[in-house]
């Protein structure tokens, strides 16, 4: 089993607000369907030499992670690269992903009435995306068949590759979930329960969120205060959360029974699992 799971993302359009990043909404929700959590997720430019630290810490971890971004062939792509210094290992040519990848020049020029030059230079650059760290594993792109990859590091750490493209990268995402289920990967139950507030700052919350954690080992207290939301105007979302449904039950049960002396207005319970 993977220490946690999580996600990288990385690309200077990110980072500078011309593209807004979709794939943490994603991936949340991806997992959440197989009750697998996202512990953190990270975002960083196109600066090689901090992509290949980030990756060298993060192939020194035990964790499970999906890599965004950064895998074409442009001069502005060096994931690839970047992945293979962090692993020590040279990028060398994957022949079944240069064969998918002229297989996908060969489909479009067929498909424009052109003849297909295998050997004219856009397509000799475009199977430089078939270069990967030596070693790596493919990862399938139903969208048009020029793959990602994956690797795993001697810590166990496992990173899956994929384009920044929404369109390719969530079915990619998808396929490693279930090829990770299919090794074993599983997840457990989770519970949150929570309560709308009215009229109360967090400070006057927080000496029973701290007795709830303690009263509780293995729940989390949580406390999202909202100024604008639609439904329920200015509140407090305050509950509790956790993998032992019938604690995060009695932890529940008891927060509501401390909170409600303090005189407060209360919304409806809210359940997510």
């Amino acid at each position: 089993m993977p220490a946690a799971i999580g996600l990288l993302i990385i690309g200077d359009e990110i980072l500078s607000g011309r593209h807004l990043d979709k794939h943490l909404t994603h991936v949340i929700e991806a997992l959440d369907a197989h009750h697998l959590k996202l512990a953190w997720s990270e975002t960083i430019g196109d600066d090689p030499a901090r992509i290949t630290a980030t990756l060298k810490r993060l192939f020194a971890t035990g964790d499970l992670i999906f890599s965004t971004g950064g895998i074409g062939a442009t001069p502005d792509d060096h994931t690839r690269q970047c992945a293979a210094a962090a692993l020590g290992v040279p990028v060398v040519g994957h022949a079944e992903a240069q064969r998918l990848i002229a297989e996908h020049t060969r489909s479009v020029a067929l498909k424009k009435g052109e003849p297909w030059e295998p050997e004219r230079a856009d397509n000799l650059q475009r199977l430089k995306m078939g270069e990967f760290p030596q070693g790596a594993q493919l990862v399938p792109n139903p969208y048009n068949h020029i793959p990602g990859f994956w690797c795993q590091s001697a810590q166990g750490a496992r990173i899956y590759f994929v384009p920044g493209f929404p369109v390719m990268a969530w079915p990619m995402i998808d396929w490693a979930i279930e090829r990770e289920i299919a090794a074993g990967l599983g997840g457990s139950a989770w519970l949150e329960r929570s309560v709308i507030v009215y009229g109360s700052g967090e400070a006057v919350l927080t000496p029973v969120m701290e007795r709830i954690e303690r009263d509780y080992p293995g729940i989390t207290v949580f406390s999202l205060p909202s100024v604008d939301d639609a439904t329920y105007g200015v509140h407090i979302d305050l509950g509790v959360k956790g993998g032992n449904v019938a604690q995060v039950d009695a932890a529940f049960d008891d927060l509501k029974a401390r909170i409600e002396p303090l005189g407060l207005r209360f919304g409806p319970d809210l359940t997510r699992s």
